[in-house]
């Protein structure tokens, strides 16, 4: 019998009526205003152009009118675009439908039988009725109106205000429809009348209107419109962008494509004919930029910076000032996307509990067919499919939107915290290495943007647990739902210890990996001195240690998410059971209907329970990055005001002046009462224009830190400091980028020949250019790996004086040169080009001193004297000795090169994923024997979860009007039947997740090592052709994944695939029929699958081979911070960073769009599915299937879009993340270096014993493909005896020394020493018993100690000996922590001359028979080289010494001279010999000398 049709109460109609009244109003006053603005504008002769006023950046304020050029001849030919054209159609035809709904209404009032008076209100009220849809009526012709004028303004947005209405017109259509639906089912005898079918037709036109809305933009074409779009694109390409790029098909995507993500169609089309390339993917929006972001994010920061100073300005005068909050900038960042998508959000949380909420509909229709119509049936059904699509719909654009967000606070992030990194004061420096800040860049920020795609569980969670309470109380009654309500609760509880345990571990994670970073960026950084002393091992023990600290909080990280996702699993099982066991004391009966219904909800709970923890873990990952990154971008910055600039010209004659200058590098430890840590103290200088001023001293006298108070780079604690004009710097320790030696030398500057040839020549290049295939468009490696020290000194010269500055000043240039190269440049660049510069050189070699205007003398951080060459000589107070060294010094020779394409690209894998990469991971540990217990226990976990919810819909009677069970059992007995089920499922999920946790750390762990293992053991070549960026990437980012993801992902793969398996097995028991569809649809989900895969995969490739670039070029910005402030290009090289920032949001914005393409394909297709199968349990006649075994059909099959979905994403994110296994097996496979010991060939204890060296047909090349370095050397080096060696620049001295340590290999011939073939011996027994001091000297962070004796072989008496005859000793005994004391980065904290000389202390530690010395002393001063080589002289008086020195007396008073020419030997003979011989190398050597010399030698006489 057909219920009555009830009375609706009348307070929603009056309701409609004062919302449609509010935007009526709203509306006539927004139109009064414009009228009023045009004719303002018509009185100035001002053509208005609409309301909408359009940024640069393509943002609109619907408020504003924009800037007119009056001059401008424009074309008002205005397009309407298909969004105006949709919102006029849909505007007219609901306008056309209400007015035949109100004359109808009118007509049936006035007793006309066309409608029933029942249904021709909306509630009892006549009055309220028709008020409401006259209301109605009138508010869609406000609409048309309003569109009009959006028209005529040619606006390219539609006003805020009707946007908000036509949102609050699919909310009230909504609403309606779904009354009319309820009705209809509650009241089946009742046809669908007029009102009904315009409450259908009202929802299906707003939600078009809706999604214009939600679009915002109004398509209209017009002149000023492509003039704003134009002018999104940047003037110029920024460093490291394509030139050629692709205008980004989202920006112009219409509605329709932006909801079904078909503007990537044409992306597709390309990607399965050929792997895609960079210059493939299409540019990221306008809004996506990183230099739109990096200006947004900047003006963020500066309001909240604002609003903080206004803020402590309200508080106490002597309150201190805060930083700004960098949470409360990026929730300015990203406040407007993120409310769009918290509505999405909303909507598909709201949509998602429509289905739990019909089961006991559908289930009691299938009951009851006999008593109801087919049409009731159908429009169940319906309601099934409708929530289905917009949660589809709102799903996939929540989900792309928060992607969407993370990719742009990502950019923002990255730009912020590189740009922080080019002013970090020196101190800050040394308190975050490069290694800290990859993992800034690569993990923190990585964290924060995870955070942003889980804040919408924030809006979510309340929604879907208030839906849940609200279903559970409709159909269990109050007890039920308060019994669930209490046990989602208490399981939500537990999470939160586990939460704050999670969190403690994370931070511990951070910290060890950081360590871990910060410890690999150094040994690759100094690979080269760590093979050449041979302590492989030790760094590698280092490591271990380290990565061993980082696995114990990862396993306690992973034990505990473990034990959360049995949490997750179970707490259906839990959460039911206390639900029907409250419904049973309580006397509730459980329906089939019910209790699925019921168990629908409590796995729709399973979302919030588990986004719950999941959020609370992400929250507490993301502060911790947050206040990481917060703390490094509040560092102390290069003091602003150290320098006063004064623009150049006026009357003043000095370009730089210091009064009363007072300097620190540790302006936290000077007192007023102490000044030990004072660097700088009582600097008064002042240069005139023009002037050479020559700055020299003793090793740690302030020499370098002079010219850093002039830079702006040391702390200055009092005085002023004044410069005038621009500058240029050139560095003790050369900085050279990556790329080619043209680019080093522009340096940003446009090429010009004329000037370019003329600093070619000046800085002697033009050889060496000749010696180079490429000529000056060869690459250089990192760090200028395949330079010699010389080439890169004067290719920074170069620099400097290509950039045409006021103001030069160079420290120690000639150091690395030898004297017929330092005379040219001193002769060419500093008295030649650059003679009507300003010039404060640095300079150890004493020669260069008489031709300086002024020389300064620094002592003890102190000016001790000044004054002009002959002027100091006569004052007889300490410069006399510095320059009484120098009676014998001459000169010196440079190294040796290759040339051509050294650094190649990286590594990139095409096509599929090899099986080979999947086997190798899942056999990694114990040959993958616990892989098939893991899929046989989500196996039981499934079966058994099935099992229950089948016993449940089974036994529980299927209508109330049968009270006893269906299988004769009591409800205890059934409800302690499911209990024991479901505690075995949870059981399954427990033993499950903790194999999964297990077996993914170990297999993480066991490729770490291989890893690490492969990379020391590689030869120095890779070193040299690999940057270090590209190893940091897979050892910091790809091991993240290895670690935390990898696992997980694969596991979830089979874990879906069980639970589908389930679903269909669950929906085929009930209707056969259901294949016929799913075969077909299940063939075109992995045609889809496989047209995505090919695109996807590359894009995933291409996006972690773009993130190398970004890190590289951070970790070299870093590294020449000082020099690119000197120059004054900080802001190229941001905008060179925001380039390589877009190229890596290219094809990572493209693969998150890609994955909801494939993604909102596949939902579509399982809801046709779902919607087939309802169809059909609806026509089948009663009797052929069971009413409660089709509603547990249909619990599964709700979430079979879900589980379709997922199968496929889980596969594709899955091999997307498999892409870093990829990379790391790349590295676990280098080709190794030859064996460390090969034990049946090791030397004697005391080989060698006497030190002979005897070279036979020796032959050297770098690569395959290069030519020789060194061409058929044969010569023997006596035990015993002193060697040097000389040659020019590419003579192959260097290449000659590696030989000796096999840093590269013999191609033919051999060297011998001591009767053993040093090929045929391991690379620690050749290595530990020689001895070098290289050229660049290199310190670790730790102690003195530790660099001087890393394997603990010496006693502190033998440290301290050699600490004295290296001249340290007296230095580092003023230290406090004596030699613990401290060692940073680099060693920075030293100066270069001191890094040399704890360099030369090792060698004297370990004692070696052979010695060999690569330019070791060239940056200490005359006075501590004379005493360094007397040292080296007594020290190494019985042993081997091979020299290459740029100084002629550290060869002069060698038994044997060695000269190279071209890789061959020129010469070989004793100095006196040589001598004789006046056409000889040496010879003309000692001649250039002299002749430079003569001056000096004068004054010293």
């Amino acid at each position: 019998m057909a219920l009555p049709w009830p009375e609706l109460p009348c307070f929603p109609a009056y309701l409609l009526v004062c919302v449609q009244l509010v935007f009526l109003g709203v509306l006539l006053l927004a139109s009064l205003l414009q009228l009023f603005k045009q004719k303002n504008n018509h009185e100035d002769g001002i053509t208005t152009n609409g309301n909408t006023k359009i940024y640069a950046n393509g943002d609109h304020d619907g408020d504003e009118e924009p800037p007119e050029n009056p001059t401008a001849d424009r074309q008002q030919t205005a397009k309407c675009g298909i969004p105006t054209k949709t919102s006029i159609a849909c505007t007219i035809l609901l306008l056309a439908v209400h007015c035949l709904l109100l004359l109808s209404m009118l007509l049936s009032f006035s007793g006309h039988n066309i409608i029933s008076p029942a249904l021709a209100g909306s509630c009892s009220s006549r009055i309220g009725t028709l008020a409401s849809e006259i209301a109605q009526v009138l508010s869609l012709a406000a609409s048309l109106f309003a569109i009009r004028n959006v028209i005529k303004a040619e606006s390219t947005m539609f006003p805020w205000m009707l946007r908000a209405w036509w949102i609050c017109g699919f909310l009230l259509s909504a609403s309606s429809a779904s009354l009319s639906t309820y009705l209809r089912t509650t009241h089946p005898g009742k046809k669908l009348e007029l009102p009904d079918y315009v409450n259908f037709l009202s929802l299906s036109l707003s939600s078009f209107l809706f999604g214009i809305s939600i679009h915002g933009k109004t398509g209209i074409a017009t002149a000023t419109a492509t003039f704003s779009s134009d002018m999104k694109e940047p003037l110029l390409p920024a460093e490291g962008q394509s030139k050629q790029r692709t205008r980004s098909p989202y920006g112009d995507a219409t509605l329709l494509q932006l909801v079904t993500f078909s503007w990537l169609n044409p992306l597709f089309s390309v990607g399965i004919k050929k792997p895609l390339e960079q210059d493939d993917i299409p540019d990221v929006g306008i809004n996506e930029s990183a230099a739109f972001l990096s200006s947004a994010f900047a003006e963020c920061l500066d309001r909240e910076t604002e609003r903080q100073q206004s803020s402590d300005n309200t508080d106490d005068a002597g309150g201190s000032s805060s930083s700004p909050s960098i949470y409360r900038a990026i929730f300015l960042l990203v406040r407007r996307k993120a409310a769009i998508n918290a509505f999405f959000a909303m909507a598909s949380a709201t949509a998602s509990y429509v289905g739990p909420y019909l089961i006991n509909d559908f289930v009691d229709f299938l009951s009851r067919k006999k008593e109801r119509s087919l049409t009731s049936g159908y429009l169940i059904a319906l309601g099934f499919l409708c929530a289905k699509i917009v949660e589809t719909v709102t799903q996939r654009q929540w989900i792309f939107g928060a992607r969407q967000l993370g990719l742009r606070l990502r950019a923002a992030l990255t730009t912020r915290i590189y740009a922080k990194g080019l002013v970090l004061s020196a101190r800050s420096r040394q308190g975050h290495t490069s290694g800290e800040i990859i993992n800034y860049m690569s993990v923190d920020v990585n964290r924060i943007t995870d955070f942003i795609w889980y804040v919408n569980t924030v809006w979510m969670l309340p929604i879907q647990i208030s839906l849940a309470i609200y279903i559970l109380r409709t159909n269990l009654g109050a007890p039920g739902s308060l019994a669930a309500l209490a046990a989602t609760l208490l399981v939500m509880s537990c999470n939160v210890p586990l939460t704050r345990m999670q969190k403690s571990y994370q931070t511990k994670i951070m910290e060890a990996k950081d360590g871990r970073m910060k410890a690999t960026s150094e040994v690759l950084r100094n690979m080269k001195t760590i093979k050449l002393q041979s302590w492989d091992s030790q760094f590698l023990g280092k490591l271990k240690c380290l990565r061993e600290v980082e696995r114990s909080w990862l396993w306690k990280s992973l034990r505990l998410t473990a034990i959360t996702a049995f949490i997750f699993w179970g707490s259906p099982a839990f959460i039911s059971t206390i639900t029907f066991g409250a419904c049973l004391m309580m006397g509730v009966p459980l329906t089939a209907g019910r209790v699925l219904s019921a168990l629908a909800t409590f796995r729709m709970l399973q979302d919030p329970i588990f986004n719950l923890p999941d959020l609370l873990s992400v929250i507490a990952q993301a502060k911790v990055s947050a206040d990481r990154i917060t703390s490094y971008l509040q560092e102390e910055e290069v003091q602003q005001d150290a320098v006063e600039y004064v623009p150049p010209g006026g009357d003043e004659r000095f370009d730089v002046e210091i009064e009363s200058g007072k300097f620190s590098w540790t302006p936290e430890l000077v007192s007023s009462r102490s000044s030990s840590n004072v660097t700088l103290d009582g600097i008064d200088l002042r240069v005139k224009r023009g002037m050479r001023v020559a700055v020299c001293g003793t090793v740690g006298s302030g020499k370098s830190s002079l010219l850093s108070c002039i830079l702006g780079e040391i702390h200055k604690l009092s005085g002023t400091v004044k410069v005038r004009g621009t500058k240029a710097y050139v560095p003790q320790c050369p900085w050279i980028l990556t790329g080619s030696i043209r680019d080093n030398i522009l340096f940003g500057k446009a090429y010009e020949s004329e000037r370019y040839e003329r600093t070619v020549q000046a800085c002697a290049m033009v050889k060496d250019f000749e010696l180079f295939s490429c000529g000056d468009l060869t690459e250089i490696g990192e760090r200028g790996i395949n330079m010699s020290g010389g080439q890169k000194q004067r290719i920074q010269i170069a620099r400097a004086v290509y950039q045409d500055a006021d103001i030069y000043l160079l420290d120690d240039p000639f150091s690395a040169v030898d004297a017929h190269t330092g005379t040219h440049l001193f002769q060419d660049c500093l008295m030649g080009i650059l003679r009507d510069k300003t010039i404060i050189y640095v300079t150890h070699q004493v020669e260069f001193l008489p031709a300086a205007d002024v020389i300064v003398v620094m002592q003890n951080g102190k000016i001790a004297q000044t004054g002009k060459f002959d002027e100091l000589m006569k004052q007889n107070v300490g410069f006399e000795a510095l320059v009484g060294a120098h009676s014998q010094d001459p000169v010196g020779v440079g190294t040796d090169n290759q040339s051509g394409k050294l650094v190649q690209d990286e590594e990139r894998e095409t096509g599929s994923i090899g099986k080979e990469v999947y086997w190798s991971y899942l056999t990694a540990v114990k040959g993958g024997v616990l892989v098939p217990f893991i899929v046989l226990a989500q196996s039981s976990f499934q079966v058994l979860q099935i099992a229950s919810n089948y016993w449940m819909a089974w036994a529980c009677p299927p209508t109330s009007d049968s009270n006893e069970p269906a299988v004769g059992l009591g409800m205890d007995t059934i409800l302690l039947v499911y209990t024991l089920l479901a505690a075995g499922s949870a059981l399954c999920v427990l033993v499950r997740a903790i194999l999964v946790t297990t077996v993914g750390l170990s297999t993480a762990e066991k490729l770490f090592t291989d890893m690490l293992h492969s990379v020391i053991r590689a030869p120095m070549q890779f070193f040299d052709s690999t940057p270090t960026g590209r190893i940091l990437n897979r050892a910091s980012t790809d091991q993240s994944v290895l670690d935390l993801e990898i696992g997980q992902r694969l596991g979830w793969c089979a874990f879906s695939i069980i639970q589908i398996l389930g679903t269909i097995a669950v929906m085929s028991q009930v209707a056969w029929e259901v294949f016929v569809i799913f075969i077909p649809v299940t063939a075109v989900c992995i045609w889809y699958q496989q047209y995505y895969t090919p695109t996807a995969r590359e894009l995933a490739r291409l996006s972690g081979i773009q993130l190398t670039p970004i890190l590289h070029h951070f970790s070299e910005s870093l590294a020449g911070a000082a020099t690119i402030r000197a120059f004054g290009h900080g802001e190229r090289f941001i905008t060179g960073n925001l380039g390589l920032v877009d190229n890596y949001s290219r094809p990572w914005f493209h693969n998150v769009s890609a994955m909801e393409w494939l993604s909102f394909r596949l939902n579509v297709l399982s809801n046709f599915v779902f919607a087939f199968s309802l169809v059909l349990l609806v026509t089948l006649p009663e009797g052929i299937i069971n009413p409660s075994i089709a509603g547990l059909a249909v619990t599964y099959g709700i979430n079979l879009n879900v589980l379709q979905a997922s199968v496929i994403w889980n596969i594709c994110n899955a091999e997307n993340k498999m892409i870093s296994v990829e990379r790391v097996l790349q590295y676990t496979n280098i080709k190794s270096e030859a064996p460390l010991v090969i034990e049946d060939r090791r030397p004697p204890p005391n080989w060698p014993s006497i030190g002979t060296i005897c070279f036979k047909n020796l032959q050297i090349r770098y690569a395959e493909h290069l030519p020789s370095v060194l061409k058929n050397i044969s010569c023997t080096f006596p035990g015993k005896r002193k060697i040097g060696v000389v040659g020019r620049t590419g003579s192959g001295k260097s290449t000659l020394t590696q030989a000796i340590f096999r840093m590269v290999e013999a191609r033919e011939g051999s060297i011998i020493i001591d009767d053993i073939d040093i090929s045929k011996i391991g690379l620690d027994d050749l290595r530990s018993r020689l001895s070098i001091i290289p050229q660049d000297p290199t310190m670790f962070e730790g102690t003195v100690r530790g660099n001087l004796d890393p394997l603990c072989q010496y006693t502190d008496f033998d440290v301290w000996e050699a600490l004295a005859k290296c001249q340290l000793g007296s230095l580092v005994q003023e230290k406090d922590e004596k030699l613990d004391a401290s060692v940073t980065e680099n060693g920075e904290n030293w100066s270069a001359g001191q890094r040399q000389l704890f360099c030369l202390g090792r060698a004297l530690l370990k004692k070696s028979s052979i010695l060999v010395l690569d330019e070791a002393t060239a940056s200490v001063d005359s006075t501590t080289d004379g005493v360094l080589q007397k040292v080296i002289s007594e020290e190494f008086k019985d042993r081997t010494v091979v020299t290459i020195a740029h100084r002629i007396h550290t060869v002069i008073d060698s038994d044997l001279v060695l000269v190279l020419s071209d890789g061959r030997i020129a010469e070989y003979d004793t100095p006196r010999m040589l001598l004789q011989r006046r056409d000889s190398f040496f010879s003309n050597l000692i001649k250039e000398y002299s002749t430079r010399s003569s001056h000096m030698n004068l004054n010293l006489t």
